[in-house]
């Protein structure tokens, strides 16, 4: 149950999407129900036949900013700054009162990419609005550099920046103009993550649309996703892997909802092993969800107690990793391994862009 090499699989390049679909509802959809121990292989608009009135679907409304800059150094030469965090000052969105020309700066954590290291004090120049200078090195590659800019730094970055996708879609050309609106959710509101909360990528707005006129409700949490949720597990013993810190919100509105669906023997759906780790960790021994804010460092893996999760709406994930770990902590290691094995065998897209799974506990 704890040793590494259990969590492992077998996919075929193939299989992992590269790009997404025409509509996001088309993908397709693994059902695991635990309390049949059986598979059943549908589509992801199928989903609204598992919901009832009064049931409530939680999902997590962060939104990916774009954290890839490209440059150069002011002595020539490329660079690349992924800047690891979105800039916490007075909002979310904005840093300046208005088209400010004043001269500002913040101090960002990123990685850097270069052919050359930067010596520190360097400047990097991303455009006339924008540039940064080396401030210090840090552990794990990671920099700290100041960005220095002129008017709205959310506006800057979003005509500047490009989507960080994950390494595992390489595409020769990068980019394309539909990642900026499909490696997003259709209800992302507050930006701050480096990875869509890709589970979310799967509803369009006419299926939350069909979705509520079942009287489902619909509540979000937060929970800004890092870097560190492609950071590969080494040690052998799962137990001994030490997650990385995401910053999440649990707004009382969101808490109060949750308690109330229970209460009323509604079902929780909950979208994504973000949105679960979020509300694990705002939720108490009893099952009570509070409002709450801060560090998340909630780490699930086999024998963790789910406290209010239940129902999991999720992607498929990589092999060895820690949301491998935390799906087969809610429906067990072999029924989990058995549906990727199948998810394989049946063509399966799979990661980001790729089909999505059910858990019914």
């Amino acid at each position: 149950m704890y040793d590494l090499k259990d969590y492992y699989y077998e996919l075929p390049d193939s299989s992992i999407a590269q790009q997404p679909l025409d509509n996001r509802d088309e993908s397709r959809l693994l059902v695991v129900d635990c309390r049949t121990d059986r598979l059943a292989d549908k589509h992801f608009e199928d989903i609204v036949d598992y919901f009832k009135p009064g049931d409530l679907l939680v999902v997590n409304d962060t939104k990916v900013f774009p954290a890839r800059l490209l440059g150069h150094k002011q002595t020539g030469g490329r660079v690349e700054l992924f800047v690891l965090e979105y800039p916490r000052i007075s909002s979310v969105d904005q840093f300046s009162a208005g088209e400010d020309e004043n001269e500002q700066s913040v101090p960002v954590v990123g990685l850097l990419k270069s052919s050359k290291r930067p010596k520190l004090g360097s400047r990097l120049v991303f455009t006339d609005e924008l540039y940064g200078e080396v401030e210090e090195f840090m552990t794990d590659g990671k920099v700290m550099v100041t960005l220095h800019y002129k008017g709205d730094f959310g506006n800057i970055l979003d005509s500047v920046g490009l989507i960080p996708l994950p390494p595992y879609i390489k595409r020769n050309s990068g980019e394309i103009a539909e990642d900026r609106q499909r490696y997003q959710t259709v209800y992302a509101r507050k930006k701050g993550a480096v990875a869509a909360p890709t589970a979310g990528l799967h509803f369009s707005e006419k299926l939350l649309a069909l979705i509520e006129a079942k009287k489902v409700g619909l509540a979000s949490v937060t929970l800004h996703v890092g870097y560190g949720t492609f950071a590969p597990v080494r040690e052998e013993d799962i137990r001994q892997h030490r997650i990385h810190s995401e910053y999440f919100e649990v707004s009382q509105e969101t808490a109060d909802l949750i308690n109330k669906t229970k209460a009323a023997g509604g079902t929780l759906w909950t979208v994504g092993t973000t949105t679960v780790r979020a509300l694990e960790s705002a939720a108490d021994e009893d099952g009570v969800v509070h409002a709450r804010s801060g560090e998340c460092q909630l780490y699930i893996y086999p024998g963790y107690k789910f406290r209010v999760v239940r129902n999991l709406i999720t992607n498929f994930h990589l092999p060895g990793s820690s949301l491998l770990f935390l799906v087969s902590a809610l429906a067990g290691r072999e029924r989990i391994m058995r549906g990727y094995e199948h998810a394989v065998r049946s063509d399966y897209r799979f990661y980001s862009y790729g089909d999505a799974m059910v858990i019914i506990v």
